[in-house]
């Protein structure tokens, strides 16, 4: 069973959580020949504070 969490700086809206689900779950199907109702998809949204590239928080910048 795939399970796949997407960690993301910022937030996504429903309509775009929706678009990468489905199409994250169609590779799956397509490449790994894992059935739709199998897949579990996550996404973590986190504040651009709790991200830090560089030594630099991304609400820094």
């Amino acid at each position: 069973m795939p399970y796949v969490n997407i960690r993301i700086a910022g937030t996504l809206s429903r309509e775009q959580k929706a678009q990468i689900a489905a199409e994250i779950t169609d590779t799956l199907e397509r490449i790994a020949l894992k059935p739709k109702s199998y897949t579990y998809i996550a996404f973590d949204e986190l504040p651009d504070e709790n991200w830090a590239i560089a030594g630099q928080l991304l609400d820094e910048s």
